[in-house]
């Protein structure tokens, strides 16, 4: 059996091993661009690549799909479990909702869409697929995700995320001026709802405050949203770029021994 899958794993690792190690400079430069950028203060953004820290404020509330709790901003992923034990996601969504990010200087307006969002867990659960949980079973039928039953004869893996109302949050993306908080927040509030009442009115105020939107810029693409401190996401980053800068190489040389031998 051995000799079976030695191939075929050397050959797997001449394909991994270079794309680990070009993703451990990827998470090599994204840590060395998080430490080089200052913290901004949000009333005096400049436009640009910019890291803010602050509190969420909620634009709009949302349920999050698996536990119903009231958030911001949720994601969720659904994974099944192979015979050899290992998980592959068969499904991601994202609520994609804006919110609004708050320091003791002033408030921005972030447009997640786009953003690698590093939110911790909120809800994970591994459940036997024939016997799901009604909210699990609900939100696939909803979903109207074509292979649901397949996937039920697995066991399967739910993870929910959310950014909740009141959360710290640090996100290091691209400021652009007031202006385009304005045109999302308002035009998107008012073709939800076709009034001007109470909930407009808050988001009228609170789009007066805005000092920059912060989203996926043009030209510089790196976007995080983190719930986590600066300190945390570096001390992440550092492990995942050791891990991969050493992991790559090794796989490569492996694969390229092997067939060297196997000649």
């Amino acid at each position: 059996m051995l000799r079976v899958d030695l191939p075929v794993f050397a050959t797997l690792s001449l394909g991994v091993g270079p794309l680990l190690f070009a993703r451990g400079f990827r998470d090599l430069n994204v840590r060395r661009l998080i430490q080089n950028t200052p913290t901004a203060r949000i009333r005096s953004l400049a436009m640009g690549l910019v890291e803010i820290n602050g509190k969420v404020i909620a634009r709009s509330q949302h349920d999050a799909p698996f536990s119903g709790r009231p958030c911001a901003y949720w994601e969720v992923d659904i994974a099944v479990r192979s015979r050899k034990n290992a998980w592959t996601i068969v499904h991601r969504s994202r609520s994609g909702s804006p919110f609004f990010v708050r320091d003791d200087t002033g408030l921005a307006f972030v447009y997640p869409e786009g953003s690698q969002c590093r939110v911790q867990s909120g809800v994970e659960e591994t459940c036997v697929g024939i016997s799901l949980p009604d909210c699990y079973a609900r939100y696939m039928s909803d979903q109207r995700l074509a292979l649901r039953s397949l996937w039920r004869l697995s066991v399967m893996r739910f993870r929910e995320r959310t950014l909740e109302d009141g959360q710290h949050v640090y996100v290091l993306g691209t400021a652009e001026p007031r202006s385009r908080a304005r045109e999302v927040s308002m035009d998107d509030a008012l073709a939800a709802t076709g009034t001007d009442g109470p909930v407009q009115e808050r988001l009228r105020t609170l789009t007066e405050e805005v000092a920059a939107v912060v989203r996926r810029g043009s030209n510089d693409r790196t976007f995080i949203i983190s719930s986590g401190s600066e300190r945390q996401l570096t001390t992440d980053l550092a492990l995942s770029t050791f891990g991969k800068l050493v992991a790559g190489p090794a796989l490569t040389l492996f694969g390229l021994g092997y067939w060297l031998v196997a000649r």
